[in-house]
């Protein structure tokens, strides 16, 4: 048996469930479980604790781990290196089946705790490990965790680098090069640098944004754009909405400083706003209290849009769920005219995120601009930059690291044939120093 296997066990067809699980030897360590969120009607207002993995795995929204039916029992870790649910969503649903423990840094461990407590099916009673950026744990003997800090469009990311005495496999999904973040610490350059003069025997690494130019912008410049709107629609008294990625707390921020100093008073509106807010205040990300108001449960967050039509919408900057056009969504329920928040003729509304390119998202954010422009709004779209790293990135974390295998993930052909481009570039060869696997393969290594 060769001494190391790259399991492509999920999200290496599509961009999404993502799971991976590296043999070292006889043992075996998991990187990340994730859920495909076009899969099934859910967004960041839904959950799908009620839901059996079977089910999930039949409509191909959570990865099918049946591929480690004969080897489960040598699972050693379970190591989640950021909180997006498309690569925590399916802890719930599978963690339970290994006798592991969750590995993660502490904001992500306590979304993870979160997904846990939620689930309705399954009693999943995995310890869950907090391990910061910087930090090592000895999962046996022979191998060694450590996570690197990086930055990405949500807190506390990390690569995940598992050291073992066949060499150093760097899992790295997912991230952006970003010198300038306006939460937390750029990526960890030097120790990146020394990995690469270390020696890395192979690099797994996302591909979403490969076949897209130039560098990923800071985000900084988000919060550039964001104000730039934000204060450039102060002259009137119409109503501004704004919506964003709930999990994004470094937009939910900008946003928030935008608002005190335009006078309006912020208030975060939807179940999964509540959540992540929850969550960063619970880890040090975010300040407790400060005037600002959190609604997540529907009869708050009615009240609250009651509100501001009393009180005058010039006097608030709600911050709301739905900016793909999710069904059930805040932003979706009063572009149908479901709450007594009424969109009338100049209302702002924002769009603080991107698409994601999968065709029910783009139909359903199609039809709530289309509903929003009807009632007269003027719409702010894609004010916004990506979390994940595009071409020239993508070039640099090659040089820095200068992997002996290379192994694109987190995506599908398309952006791993973009990958493959760009890497053969730099010098390496499909089939034999790039490796494009699917799902349910594995490439051996040693």
């Amino acid at each position: 048996m060769s001494s190391i296997g790259i399991m492509a066990v999920g999200g290496y067809d599509e961009i999404g469930r993502n799971m991976t699980a590296i043999r070292v030897g006889n043992d075996i360590i998991i990187m990340d479980m994730g859920i495909r969120l076009d899969r099934v009607q859910i967004h960041e207002d839904t959950d799908v604790e009620s839901l059996h993995s079977s089910d999930l795995i039949a409509m191909g929204a959570i990865p099918d781990d049946s591929v480690l039916n004969g080897v489960a029992s040598k699972v050693r870790a379970i190591v989640c290196t950021h909180g997006h649910l498309d690569h925590i969503g399916a802890v719930s649903k599978l963690a339970h089946k290994y006798r592991a423990p969750i590995i993660a840094t502490p904001f992500t461990a306590d979304l993870v705790n979160q997904e846990i407590k939620a689930e309705r099916i399954f009693r999943v009673n995995n310890e869950v490990i907090s391990l910061r950026a910087g930090e090592r744990y000895q999962v046996t003997p022979d191998i060694e965790l450590e996570f690197i800090r990086v930055q990405h469009s949500i807190v506390d990311c990390v690569f995940a680098a598992l050291h073992t005495k066949h060499g150093t496999i760097l899992y790295a999904n997912d991230f952006k090069i970003d010198r300038s973040p306006t939460l937390g610490e750029p990526p960890d350059f030097p120790r990146l640098r020394q990995l690469g003069r270390e020696g890395v025997l192979a690099l797994i690494t996302e591909t979403t944004n490969a076949g897209i130019s130039g560098k990923t912008p800071s985000e900084q410049i988000a919060k550039d754009l964001v104000w730039d709107v934000l204060m450039g629609t102060e002259e009137t008294e119409s109503g501004i909405l704004v919506t964003t990625f709930s999990s994004h707390i470094a937009r939910i921020k900008a946003i928030i400083e935008a608002a005190r100093k335009m006078g309006r008073k912020p208030i975060l509106l939807g179940r999964s706003m509540e959540k992540y807010w929850g969550t960063a205040v619970r880890t040090g990300y975010a300040e407790r209290g400060n005037g600002l108001a959190v609604c997540g449960r529907r009869k708050a967050v009615d009240k609250a849009l009651k509100r501001m039509m009393v009180e005058g919408k010039d006097k608030y900057l709600p911050i709301m769920t739905g900016h793909q056009g999710e069904p059930g969504a805040i932003l979706s329920r009063i572009a149908n005219g479901e709450t007594e928040f009424r969109v009338e003729s100049g209302d702002r509304v924002i769009f603080s995120a991107g698409i994601i390119p999968q065709p029910l998202n783009m139909s359903n954010r199609h039809t709530v601009e289309t509903k929003l422009k009807m009632k007269g709004a003027r719409i702010y779209d894609n004010v916004h930059v990506s979390g994940h790293a595009c071409r020239e990135d993508h070039w640099e974390l090659l040089r820095m690291i200068n992997p002996e295998h290379v192994i694109p993930s987190h995506g599908n052909l398309n952006s791993h044939g973009q990958y493959l481009m760009l890497a053969e570039d730099t010098g390496y060869k499909l089939g034999y120093s790039i490796h494009l696997l699917r799902n349910g393969q594995e490439l051996l290594l040693g």
